[in-house]
């Protein structure tokens, strides 16, 4: 299957996991999960990995599968966690501490 792009991820999310444009404008989506940034290719995941730095909630970088390698060292130490384009979980997310 051919990776998806900006848009076909944002649908995905949205039939998957319920998530809605994100009001604010920090994320591109929110859900029940918490907020959703969406890279749809590996020049986008630093980008996105930054903007989603400054949400102090639950946070997930959605990727294609296939863009993991790229994505993982990009959220160590972030605590963003990372979605696939299924919205399965391929590593956890957790609440940033307060400074």
């Amino acid at each position: 299957m051919a990776p998806m792009n900006h848009e076909q991820l944002c649908q995905a999310m949205v039939s998957k996991l319920a998530a809605e444009p994100d009001p604010s404008g920090q994320a591109d989506l929110i859900c029940s999960k918490g907020a959703l940034g969406i890279a749809a290719d590996r020049k986008q995941i630093k980008k996105t990995v930054k903007r989603l730095r400054s949400i102090e909630d639950y946070r997930f970088l959605v990727i294609n599968r296939g863009d993991l390698f790229a994505a993982n060292p990009a959220t160590i130490g972030t605590k963003i966690g990372i979605l696939d384009e299924n919205g399965a979980l391929l590593k956890a997310a957790d609440i940033p501490r307060r400074r």
